[in-house]
């Protein structure tokens, strides 16, 4: 990511973000007004030790009364109790607060994440998505804790400190006060460019999940094409620039705790200057005075305290306001309101083009199609032709620039997407596995709804039950990451067994076996002939031999349907379907898929 692009604007205002953020607390009002309490009775307390030392003083050496004395003891340990439970209740009950809120927020992310339209992924960083439902989540949660504690506990020390340097001396606390708002425009300024710092480390920290994230995909491509070195420096470039800025923000953070210090200071010598005029120092008693100097001491750390954490508070809100623009991003178009029941299987593109980007090159031009049901159809032509825009947009993964898709009759845009995509199955040549167990890979999407006697007759029917039965664990097996512990047949087939549990009415294949052996591909092709019996079947193939007994062929240039026919109409008429086949049965071509013949 640009450092251009990391020096954007926040989206809204900072107490927006920030109220925002509160409204997520809200549900957990009793918890937080608990914290809240426990928070005002911890700074309730502050004073009060303050206080104590002026009768201690006063009385015990001033007008020589021991019993004062003797009951010091007693008082301090009792409001250092009644102080400790005090702040303990404040900190636990804020912090599951905290822990709620940011347990909310990566469950609200994820389900974005899982609704967000394909088209925003063909742009998106993993690393930096990732990077939101991990660690900016966890800057939130920061943020509101301790800076709800701050304000509260330390604030609220800060107000009663005040009020009891005004009550020993009103002079002295004018002249304290002056330092007020040169504390207050410090401050300011300080928060300001803590935010900044802030959003370009959350900016950075997604760069470096992004560059590890692609290694631990591709550690097998890094190793065989000795790109250890290259991964380094791009690793050590994006950490450096990571550091880089947090130094910066330690700087600020270092810099301005010594400048509140330093102004702080500044006021305390004031007061001991005036103080040592004759005409103030015959106004105070020495027990007011040294109460009035234990809480001017007794305020540095909670000022030092609430400067500290408005770091805190500012990568929260820059975290907030990244996780904000992810979640105001607009959903996938789930417009429709119908379900769809019963399917017969027929398909037709009317008119229908697609562009990727507003105003961009046309993936798709004006595409007329139409598939009978129980049909096979085949798509053809070279890469970057249409053929998988053309299949993207049966389940609504992309919406048509101009056109409409049906099935049997009816406009997709009509249906709900769940009720959609439940009738379509889909196997592609890279097949995607989750790291669990084979029976909940073939089961995926449909769990509750199938016993283990259904998953084990889907792997049987798609060649796959041998194989996993010979497994240490079979179906328990875990396949790891991307089904890494099997092999491309094998993955190829669990993911056959996956659609053929779904039973889908409308099936596609996506170059499902260009990427096998000879004998993988026997079982696969076995596999497939059962699963596209009776149903509306769309192949994309690149090898033509295998799409030989297809209904009909569809050869695509351009994203326009240049022809269409049988596989023996268009080797008739000499066509640029002819030609390819020529070129490619100089080579040794696979088995052909089945014979499928359309429902009657």
């Amino acid at each position: 990511m640009s450092e251009k692009h990391s020096d954007r604007k926040p989206l809204t205002d900072g107490m927006i973000i920030y109220r925002r953020l509160l409204k997520y607390a809200l549900p957990y009002w009793k918890m937080f007004l608990a914290s809240i309490v426990a928070m005002i009775g911890y700074a309730s307390l502050g004073p009060a030790f303050a206080k104590l030392i002026q009768p201690l003083i006063d009385g015990s050496f001033i007008e020589n009364d021991p019993e004062i004395l003797r009951q010091a003891p007693f008082v301090l340990l009792g409001l250092s109790i009644a102080r400790g439970i005090a702040g303990f209740a404040g900190d636990y009950c804020s912090g599951w607060v905290g822990r709620r809120v940011i347990a909310d927020l990566r469950r609200d992310l994820f389900d974005q994440l899982l609704n967000l339209p394909c088209t925003y992924y063909d742009h998106a960083s993993s690393g930096q998505l990732l990077a939101k439902l991990l660690y900016n989540t966890e800057q939130v949660a920061n943020s509101l804790t301790k800076g709800v504690v701050a304000v509260f506990k330390d604030g609220l020390t800060i107000v009663g400190l005040t009020l009891l340097m005004v009550y020993e001396n009103v002079l002295l606390s004018l002249v304290f006060m002056v330092v007020g708002p040169v504390l207050g425009i410090s401050i300011r300024v300080v928060s300001k460019r803590f935010r900044k710092i802030s959003m370009r480390i959350q900016e950075s920290m997604g760069n470096v999940g992004h560059v590890a994230q692609e290694v631990i995909d591709a550690q097998r491509i890094v190793k065989v094409f000795n790109g250890k070195s290259y991964e380094g420096q791009k690793f050590a470039k994006e950490n450096e620039r990571n550091q880089r800025r947090q130094m910066k923000l330690i700087a600020t953070d270092a810099m301005s705790s010594s400048i509140i210090q330093l102004i702080y200071v500044s006021g305390f010598a004031a007061i001991l200057y005036v103080v040592s005029l004759d005409s103030v120092r015959h106004t105070i008693t020495p027990g007011s005075l040294i109460a009035f100097i234990a809480a001017m001491a007794m305020m540095l750390s909670p000022i030092k305290r609430v400067t500290q954490v408005l770091n805190i508070m500012q990568k929260g809100i820059a975290a907030g306001d990244s996780i904000f623009e992810l979640l105001d991003k607009e959903r996938e178009h789930d417009s429709g309101t119908q379900e769809l029941e019963a399917v017969k299987g027929q398909i037709e593109y009317k008119g229908v083009s697609l562009s990727y980007r507003e105003g961009g090159e046309y993936a798709l031009r004006n595409i007329d199609l139409t598939i009978k049901p129980g049909e096979t159809i085949a798509l053809v032509g070279q890469s970057g032709s249409g053929k998988t825009s053309l299949i993207r947009l049966l389940p609504r993964l992309y919406e048509p620039t101009q056109g409409e898709i049906r099935i049997d009759g009816r406009d997709i845009r009509e249906f709900t997407l769940s009720s959609l995509r439940r009738h379509i199955a889909y196997v592609g040549q890279e097949v995607t596995l989750f790291n669990d167990s084979i029976a909940n890979n073939i089961a995926y999407g449909c769990r509750e709804s199938v016993s283990f006697e259904d998953v084990r007759q889907a792997a049987k029917t798609a060649h796959a039950l041998e194989f996993i039965e010979g497994l240490p664990q079979g179906f328990e097996t875990v396949v790891g990451q991307h089904g890494v512990v099997l092999s491309g047949g094998q993955r190829q087939r669990i993911a056959i067994a996956r659609a053929v549990l779904k039973n889908a009415p409308i099936l596609i294949l996506d170059e499902a076996t260009s990427a096998l052996d000879a004998e993988s591909e026997r079982h696969v092709q076995e596999a497939l002939e059962v699963l596209m019996k009776g149903r509306t079947t769309l192949v994309i193939a690149h090898r033509l031999s295998t799409i030989q007994n297809a209904d009909r062929i569809y050869v695509m240039r351009d994203g326009r349907i240049i022809e269409s026919g049988t596989h023996e109409q268009l080797l008739r008429e000499q066509s640029y379907y002819a030609e390819l086949h020529r070129l490619q049965f100089e080579h040794k071509m696979p088995r052909p898929i089945p014979q499928v013949h359309a429902m009657s």
